[in-house]
């Protein structure tokens, strides 16, 4: 009965996590295609409404390695509740926004929110679960939580343009509930964590300042200008942070960032795979829904039906790639995977100027059969890379490395369109940066999938908890 009980737990905990991770990938899909309606209804700006995007993920990127530690030293559960109130208290403000102003600041609760609850979901799935699952266990989570990133498109084509904006983020609070609801009954209590645990402060200060004051310049160096002294004085501030926020790090004993783990190649260079992973869904979801509606002339939802095409192959794969990693490792998929999607890259670039819709279709196809090749190997591989008590930490730099590529995403690709007003030029941006990314990972990715550092597995450490 005990062992029963403990097997039901494990798979309603990877049901909340599914749909928790889910919401919050639909908020990132979902956005994106009703932003030309929301910007217009709003009277807000070209630069104003890649705001609404960029605070989001800005607030997720700085905060996420943040939730993530306070995981470690709180506790999964109690945090991802108070992420999930976050969450939907910044869902239901966006709902009501009555001007730009509002609707940005109710986007960074939402990024808070956000961030406590999606570090979490990787972190909570690893206690649950012995090490020989734990492939499949990620990847069905991606299955599960990709129906929603799926969804995204169609489902904001559809309300923007049927019934309102507005309800794009009030459909995420019946949900959210539903979800914490579970984890209440479903996920183990955990044992009180060391009382000298301190958060990182000082750390968590120069990491926020710094990229925020690196994407602000980015994103208003069109318009303020490149050469004003605000432009430059934000660019140069956010890089001299975000130097002091590593030289703090390597020092600390209990950092919010373990630098340390940047040493390991396969590390390193998967974290960069996932940033130009999320900087390569921004474009397509964001600036591609951009250039079917403001370029092609496309309604909502014929825009968000084509965008499908792109998304909708995330949860017929993602399950099998995941048993996939537990068998041959991650370097294989990872790198075909990522060959595929930069070469779909390429061909959606050559063919935006032409405005030549069958060619784009393809490359929006071949992108989604090659990422989801990409994203829970490397998750998995870096997953077990590191000792047990860092996991939460862990699930926080994967999380803020893939939202920070979206942020500096909305960054550069709004400063590209604001300047030249050329999508190509924006989707040839993104293909080379993926180009690089799979270069050092051809370099970086090891052939055997790295150990954990642990003398027991992270299940048998939590046995007791179970």
């Amino acid at each position: 009965m005990t062992a029963d009980r403990g097997t039901a737990r494990k798979w309603w905990t990877l049901i909340a996590m599914a749909l928790s991770g889910g919401l919050i990938m639909l908020d990132e899909t979902v956005v994106g295609i009703a932003l030309p309606t929301l910007r217009n209804d709003l009277n807000m700006s070209q630069t104003s409404a890649h705001w609404v995007i960029s605070i989001y993920m800005l607030v997720f990127a700085c905060c996420a390695a943040a939730g993530g530690r306070l995981g470690d030293i709180v506790g999964f559960r109690k945090l991802l509740i108070i992420g999930a109130a976050l969450f939907a208290l910044g869902s239901l403000a966006c709902g009501l926004a009555s001007d730009g102003v509002m609707l940005i600041a109710a986007r960074a609760v939402q990024g808070l929110g956000a961030a406590a609850i999606f570090p979490m979901t990787v972190a909570m799935i690893m206690v649950v679960f012995p090490k020989d699952q734990r492939g499949i266990a990620i990847g069905t989570l991606a299955a599960i939580s990709t129906v929603f990133l799926a969804l995204g498109p169609i489902v904001g084509g559809y309300l923007s343009e049927v019934v309102s904006w507005r309800w794009i983020f009030w459909i995420n609070v019946p949900v959210v509930v539903a979800a914490t609801a579970i984890v209440v009954v479903a996920f183990p209590r955990q044992p009180s964590r060391d009382a000298r645990e301190r958060f990182d402060t000082s750390g968590f200060v120069t990491l926020t300042a710094g990229l925020t004051l690196l994407v602000f310049s980015i994103m208003q160096g069109p318009t303020v200008g490149w050469i004003s002294g605000l432009i430059l004085g934000c660019f140069a501030g956010g890089v001299f942070l975000l130097i002091g926020f590593i030289l703090i790090e390597a020092r600390k004993n209990a950092p919010l960032i373990d630098v340390s783990l940047f040493r390991l190649k396969a590390f390193s260079a998967a974290n960069l795979i996932i940033f130009t992973g999320q900087y390569s869904k921004i474009t397509i979801v964001v600036f591609g829904a951009l250039y079917f509606q403001d370029k092609l002339g496309m309604q909502p939802i014929v825009a968000g039906a084509t965008l499908l095409l792109a998304v909708v192959g995330f949860p017929f794969l993602s399950t099998a790639v995941g048993r996939m990693a537990d068998n041959t490792g991650a370097r294989r998929l990872v790198l075909n995977g990522q060959m595929v999607a930069t070469a779909a890259m390429f061909l959606i670039a050559l063919t935006a100027q032409s405005e030549g819709l069958k060619w784009m279709v393809a490359g929006l196809v071949l992108w989604g059969l090659g990422m989801p090749f990409v994203y829970a190997p490397v998750l998995r591989e870096m997953a077990n890379a590191v000792p047990v008590q860092k996991q939460g930490q862990v699930g926080g730099i994967g999380v803020s490395f893939r939202l920070l590529g979206g942020a500096v995403a909305t960054a550069i690709s709004s400063s590209i369109l604001s300047v030249s007003g050329n999508f190509q030029l924006v989707f040839f941006s993104t293909a080379i940066l993926m180009l690089v990314a799979l270069l050092f990972g051809f370099m970086g990715l090891t052939r055997d999938a790295p150990q954990p550092v642990a003398d027991r597995s992270l299940q048998d450490q939590n046995n007791d908890v179970i």
